[in-house]
C-alpha cells in the first residue's frame, strides 16, 4: 500500500479484521469509534496451498503487519475478525471433504479459527466471506438503524457466495451453513433459452444458482453453450478456461455473447431474490463479487438487470433497496472486523 495519507492511527481499542483468500490476505482495523484505519486493500500471500501450519502463519504475518502499518499498539487488540471461504461450521472448523481453496487432506475437518487464536493468544471471531461481505454491506448500508433492518446479499465469485442478515445479525443457522445461497436451486423459465442443457454445479445439484452465477458456471455451463451461437467469436479459440475469466472485459464493452451470458446470471440472481422475498422479505438486496469490480457501467446494468428480474410485490418494491456491496475487495476483512467489533464491543 504506497498512499500512507490513506492510512489513520487508533484512538481507542480497536479489532482488526483479516479476510483469507486462495491467494491472498487483507487486513484492516476498526476502532471502537467504528473508524476504519485503513481505506486501501493491504495484502499478503495467503500460502494457503501450503497446508495449514503455513497458512495460519501467514495469517499471523497479516496481523503484525496490519499493526504496524497503523502504528497500532498490541494491547490496545481485544479480537481479531476472521472469514474464509466456505463450506466451514460456524465456529471455523473447515468442511471434512474440504473445500474449493482448502483441498489438501490436511485441511479438512482443520479448525482455523481456534489455530489462529492459539497462535495470536486473542479471541478470534469466525464468519465465512460470503456472510462477512454481507454483514459489512448490511451496516455501511443502515449504519446506526443496521439493527431494524434485514438484507439478503449474493456475493458472485469462483462460486457464488450469499449471506442473509436479519435484525443486523448474520443467520448462521444449525451447522453454521445458512446463506449458502449458491447451492438454492431455482425456477429456471425465463432464465435459459430453449434447448439450453440444464446447468450442472460442481455440488452436484442441477439448475442451482451458482451452476449458471459464477465463474465455474460460465466455464462449466453458460459459455460452452453461447459459444455455439457465436462460433466465430474471439473466445472461441482460446481455451474454456482462458475464455471465462477473459469474458468479464468483452462485457463491459457490450459484446453481444457476454451480454447474453451475463444477462442469464443477472436473471439467476433475480430469481433468487424473488425467492428470498417471499422467504424473508429483506429490507435490502446486495450484490457483490466481480460483477462489482468491473468497470461502473456494467456493474449498473448488471444490477439493473437483477432488480428488474425480481419479483416484488408491490408493497414490497415501496421499501426494499437494491445496491452493490460498497469498497468491493475491501468488503471481506471489515465485514471480519464488523463481527469482532460486535461480539466484544457492542
Amino acid at each position: 500500500m504506497d498512499q500512507a495519507e490513506t492510512v489513520r492511527t487508533p484512538s481507542s481499542w480497536v479489532v482488526v479484521g483479516l479476510d483469507n483468500g486462495g491467494t491472498c490476505n487483507n487486513a484492516t482495523v476498526l476502532d471502537a469509534t467504528g473508524q476504519f484505519l485503513v481505506n486501501n486493500l493491504v495484502e499478503n500471500p495467503s500460502r494457503v496451498l501450503d497446508g495449514p501450519e503455513s497458512a495460519v502463519e501467514a495469517l499471523a504475518d497479516a496481523f503484525a503487519n496490519i499493526l504496524e502499518l497503523t502504528s497500532t499498539p498490541l494491547s490496545l487488540v481485544r479480537a481479531v475478525g476472521l472469514d474464509t471461504p466456505g463450506p466451514a461450521s460456524a465456529h471455523g472448523v473447515i468442511s471434512s471433504k474440504g473445500a474449493t481453496n482448502f483441498n489438501q487432506v490436511s485441511w479438512h475437518g482443520f479448525d482455523i479459527r481456534g489455530a489462529l487464536e492459539t497462535r495470536l493468544g486473542m479471541p478470534v471471531v469466525y464468519n465465512n466471506d460470503g456472510n462477512a461481505a454481507a454483514l459489512y454491506a448490511h451496516h455501511q448500508h443502515f449504519g446506526a438503524d443496521a439493527a431494524a433492518h434485514s438484507s439478503v446479499a449474493a456475493i458472485v465469485g469462483t462460486g457464488l457466495g450469499g449471506g442473509v442478515v436479519e435484525a443486523g445479525q448474520v443467520v448462521r443457522g444449525a451447522a453454521g451453513m445458512a446463506g449458502e445461497l449458491g447451492h438454492v436451486q431455482i425456477p429456471l423459465h425465463g432464465v435459459l433459452e430453449d434447448g439450453q442443457p440444464v446447468p450442472q454445479c460442481n455440488c452436484g445439484f442441477a439448475g442451482d444458482v451458482e451452476s449458471i452465477a459464477s465463474l465455474t458456471g460460465i466455464r462449466n455451463n453458460l459459455l460452452p453453450y453461447w459459444l455455439t451461437r457465436f462460433p466465430d467469436h474471439p473466445l472461441a479459440s482460446e481455451p474454456i478456461a482462458t475464455a471465462a475469466k477473459a469474458l468479464r472485459g468483452y462485457g463491459e464493452k457490450e459484446d453481444a455473447l457476454a451480454i447474453a451470458v451475463f444477462g442469464q446470471q443477472a436473471k439467476a440472481i433475480g430469481k433468487l431474490f424473488t425467492i428470498a422475498a417471499n422467504f424473508t422479505d429483506p429490507s435490502a438486496y446486495f450484490l457483490g463479487g466481480g460483477v462489482v469490480e468491473a468497470a461502473p457501467h456494467f456493474r449498473q446494468w448488471f444490477l439493473n438487470t437483477v432488480r428488474e428480474n425480481t419479483d416484488l410485490r408491490d408493497e414490497q418494491k415501496a421499501v426494499a433497496t437494491f445496491a452493490l456491496v460498497p469498497d468491493r475487495d475491501m468488503a471481506g476483512a471489515r465485514g471480519a472486523a464488523v463481527a469482532a467489533l460486535k461480539t466484544v464491543g457492542g
